[in-house]
């Protein structure tokens, strides 16, 4: 059974740009005083090609960061350098928490992610998820295996970044049935959205996203709704019990939205969002991701360039509401370190 107190020792699969700012958290605390209390020790990190480090005493973040930033990868000359991969490294080394910051996969159903995350939680150790490809493809067997093993499960960065999205409705929500969620979620879209609005084609938008390190070189995925989708399932899964893959939501692309139909709505008083929603409807979930016309009064149309906004809909609460602005890479890593403390606290 994986301890419940700190100090815990984190394995980090992935070491991305989310993997490699909550690293450089960890290596300058001083400078975050609320932070004093967080006593964790990084044991491994694996990457997919660049190599590995491991130390049951620690490995040194700092020189990791800086190998990386120098040499692109991790170096033999480092006394932490390990060959072992992702997998290799989830089954055999000695940790607490497994923190899952590989890249997402929606055409390989959210591998090799919930691999580590299932041998993580077989092993009686908590697992930590960015990834959202195991809350979209696999929640249901990996919640199980961690009520089994008494193991914690958490995944406070797969939506809106570090936004209390999950925390709220588990800790601030409950005795309430969630009726419907719906929100925008993916910030390349709404990026692009935003910059037809201001007189830009559909390719400048995209290629200012790029600019701003928003959307990835092949923005494929946020601009056909795959990423939408998928956190959509995500919360459909965790908060209102769905069974949903990406696969089953109703997915408009952004390729049938042009900048004149974008302008022609502003005109008219509308902002043309791209909605995230689900719904209860004759005993299922149902979900979709819809390019959507909201009136400007619409508290979704004050969502601007890479702001997120979510809603839930409940039986006894009503309406709750909650707002990202600005998000960057440190709110991301953000939400991995709630997640540590959640699991101090016993949360699981």
């Amino acid at each position: 059974m994986a301890r419940d107190r700190f100090p815990l020792k984190l394995l980090l699969v992935g070491f991305g740009n989310v993997g490699r700012e909550l690293a450089r958290i960890l290596v300058n605390r001083p400078d975050y005083p609320a932070l004093k209390d967080l006593d964790v020790s990084v044991v491994g990190i694996t990457t997919g090609s660049r190599k590995s480090l491991a130390n049951e005493r620690g490995v040194d973040l700092a020189r990791a960061l800086r190998e990386l930033e120098e040499h692109g990868r991790f170096t033999p000359a480092n006394p932490d350098y390990s060959e072992l991969d992702s997998l290799g490294a989830a089954e055999t080394l000695d940790y607490d928490v497994l923190v899952e910051m590989s890249p997402l996969s929606i055409a390989n159903r959210g591998e090799p992610a919930i691999s580590h995350v299932r041998t993580a939680l077989e092993r009686g150790r908590h697992a930590i998820t960015c990834n959202k490809g195991p809350l979209a493809f696999g929640f249901r067997e990996l919640r199980r295996l961690a009520d089994e093993r008494h193991a914690g499960f958490l995944y406070e960065t797969t939506v809106m970044d570090g936004s209390p999205v999950f925390g709220m409705a588990r800790s601030c929500m409950k005795g309430n049935t969630i009726l419907k969620i719906d929100g925008i979620l993916n910030s390349t879209s709404n990026y692009v959205l935003c910059a037809m609005e201001k007189g830009s084609s559909f390719a400048e938008g995209v290629a200012g996203a790029q600019a701003e390190q928003i959307a990835e070189a092949d923005p494929s995925n946020d601009l056909d709704g795959w990423d939408a989708s998928v956190k959509i399932v995500a919360l459909a899964n965790v908060l209102m019990g769905a069974g949903l893959e990406p696969n089953d939501v109703d997915r408009d692309s952004m390729a049938d939205v042009t900048p004149e139909r974008v302008r022609e709505a502003k005109g008219r008083g509308f902002r043309i969002k791209m909605v995230c929603s689900a719904w209860r409807e004759d005993g299922s979930v149902k979900a979709s991701v819809k390019a959507t016309e909201v009136s400007l009064g619409h508290p979704f149309a004050l969502v601007d360039a890479t702001g997120s906004i979510v809603r839930f809909e409940t039986d006894l609460l009503g309406k709750i509401l909650m707002t990202e602005e600005d998000p960057n890479i440190t709110t991301t890593a953000y939400g991995v370190i709630t997640d540590l403390y959640s699991l101090n606290e016993g949360i699981r």
